[in-house]
């Protein structure tokens, strides 16, 4: 009776075992190379003299209007952009403002903020900062289409995460999205410098649009408060857009209008960002900006094994306004893989529907999420395991051409791709939709 327990007790286990793998698909059917190593930052190099503007990064702060911000070790340096189109020559200044931290031990140094423009679009700036060199430049983004987007998730500071930069650097994009887990600094809030110092030669020449992902949180209870480096650190125009946190926002640019969504702050019906989504989804024109992107970090439509089902509560509450508004994409981090669906509502493919993209595979530390749900859902197109960035360059306003690029080959490889009809483009945004659309949003 012994011997023949051991042995149903081995073939049941056999039998889950087979019945588990049954179920998965480990990644698709491409072989990943072996994962690289985190970035060393010997701290004890830094020399204390390094007091000149550091960690230059850039934002769209309203129509024609950047946010520069920096860190300077010195709380003596003004917040003075002076800036131009030609190298050497400063005939704009603008003044900011400085805010600074403390996180237990850790004291960052002074970070300015400061808004300059009006700015003519399509043009090189040169810029200084702090009334000293070395000088910046960086580009407006364009007034007419077509208009490119890069698009970065879960970046971290590894040899991958530097391997995706230099990918997304060949890339001619106008604007960044980055739908959070920035610098995975994770209580170490050296590591927010590094970060800092690590995307600066991109950060300074193109506006990076980011949102919050749960690396960011940082909280401690009844010691630290959330996301204290990333409101202090990266200020996006939430003013700007009318919302009453830097954690959830909106800003247009030409032809497109994009919502940057919280996935770690209150979204349910009675929320002040639910609140805020339903009246900035009301203000869309879809004759200004005919294309409609919401971002965040979470997804809500993911068949990967890693958080799954995590977004489920936020698109219960949200999606059926992103539905009435007309959103055409849904671009999500999290997930340490790539997946694009079809156009999809409510579980099921919908042509009027959004489109999702999870992208949260620039190269963090943790690894890659291999494992993925079988049979792959109806409305789930394409799906690898590996590390990349995506390219979406906005044609005109009916058409777009999205592009995920695998990085972990160490050449630039197109790995997906597909041509994007709007949803006004399609006829699902008519006139009269619109109108009713309205209403629906309306208090």
């Amino acid at each position: 009776m012994e011997l023949r327990s051991i042995i149903l007790l081995f073939f049941l286990f056999s039998s889950t075992i087979n019945a588990r793998k049954s179920e998965v698909v480990l990644g698709e059917e491409y072989v990943r190379p072996k994962p690289r190593k985190d970035l060393a930052f010997p701290w004890q190099l830094k020399k204390e003299s390094s007091i000149g503007p550091q960690q230059v990064h850039i934002s769209l702060a309203g129509e024609n209007q950047m946010r520069v911000t920096w860190i300077t070790e010195s709380q003596n340096y003004p917040s003075t952009v002076q800036y131009g189109t030609s190298p050497g020559i400063y005939p704009y200044n603008a003044t900011g403002e400085t805010t600074s931290y403390t996180y237990l031990m850790y004291s960052s140094g002074t970070i300015h903020h400061t808004t300059i423009g009006p700015l003519v679009p399509s043009t090189t700036y040169y810029y200084r900062l702090s009334n000293q060199g070395p000088e910046f430049k960086f580009k407006s983004p364009p007034n007419e289409l077509p208009i490119t987007f890069a698009i970065v998730g879960d970046l971290g500071q590894t040899d991958w995460s530097v391997e995706t930069l230099a990918h997304v650097k060949k890339c001619d994009y106008d604007v960044l999205l980055m739908p959070g887990d920035l610098s995975y600094a994770d209580y170490q809030q050296r590591l927010w410098d590094t970060f800092g110092d690590l995307v600066q030669p991109l950060a300074s020449e193109r506006p990076w649009m980011v949102t919050e992902g749960n690396h960011e949180k940082e909280k401690i209870w009844l010691l630290e408060t959330a996301f204290q480096a990333y409101n202090s650190r990266w200020q996006m125009p939430f003013k700007e857009s009318g919302s009453g946190s830097n954690l959830y926002y909106s800003f247009d640019v030409m032809g497109v209008h994009v919502v940057m969504l919280g996935s770690y702050t209150d979204y349910d019906k009675e929320s002040d960002q639910y609140n805020w989504l339903k009246k900035d989804l009301a203000r869309v024109d879809r004759e200004k900006t005919p294309w409609l992107i919401v971002v965040l970090h979470a997804p809500w439509y993911n068949s990967n094994w890693a958080h799954y089902g995590e977004g489920d509560a936020m698109m219960a509450s949200m999606e059926p306004l992103l539905y009435d508004a007309g959103v055409d994409l849904l671009i999500a981090g999290h997930v340490h893989a790539y997946e694009r669906s079809r156009r999809v509502y409510k579980g099921k493919v919908d042509s009027c529907g959004t489109m999702h993209i999870t992208i949260g595979d620039g190269g963090n530390r943790e690894g890659l999420a291999k494992r993925y749900h079988n049979p792959k859902p109806s409305w789930s197109i394409f799906r690898e395991a590996s590390f990349g960035h995506g390219e979406l360059q906005i044609m005109n306003s009916t058409h777009a051409f999205w592009s995920w690029h695998r990085n972990d080959d160490e050449e630039l490889v197109t790995s997906d791709d597909v041509w994007i009809t709007s949803l006004v483009g399609s006829g699902c945004i008519s006139k009269p939709s619109r109108e009713h659309r309205k209403i629906l949003m309306s208090p």
